[in-house]
């Protein structure tokens, strides 16, 4: 699943090429799962509720490939058996926090899913992309 950059991250590192503003990527990444289309502006619908909680996800150093700088998901991701009916998750989003937060990247899933109570999802290794290229 290849990722697309957020509003919030693409001002960061712009403005840390072009102006030399600092900017200090966070150290822990969170993966979200959402029931919309997050969108670039950080404005779609999170899953909430029923035992759902943001995981920790760490990615492989960048790496040329294809053409394009390339980091993967390091590990497998699972996350709590829901407590109740999830609903439709159509995306995912990568943030800065386990609560709060910015949005970093945002993807749909390749195949929407309806999660019910006592489904979890699992996100296998190698699975989330991140790419910089032409």
């Amino acid at each position: 699943m290849a990722m697309q950059i957020s509003n919030w991250l693409s001002e960061r590192i712009l403005n840390s090429a072009l102006r030399g503003v600092a900017f200090t990527p966070p150290t822990t990444w969170f993966i979200a799962l959402y029931k919309s289309d997050p969108t670039a502006a950080d404005t779609g619908q999170e899953v909430s509720g029923n035992g759902y909680e943001r995981q920790a996800i760490a990615f492989t150093a960048a790496a040329l490939e294809n053409g394009k700088q390339t980091g993967k998901n390091t590990a497998d991701i699972e996350f709590p058996i829901f407590t109740g009916d999830i609903g439709l998750i159509t995306h995912i989003g990568l943030r800065t926090a386990k609560t709060g937060g910015n949005l970093l990247f945002l993807g749909p899933l390749g195949t929407p899913k309806t999660f019910l109570m006592n489904d979890k999802v699992k996100i296998y290794k190698d699975s989330i992309v991140v790419r910089f290229g032409q």
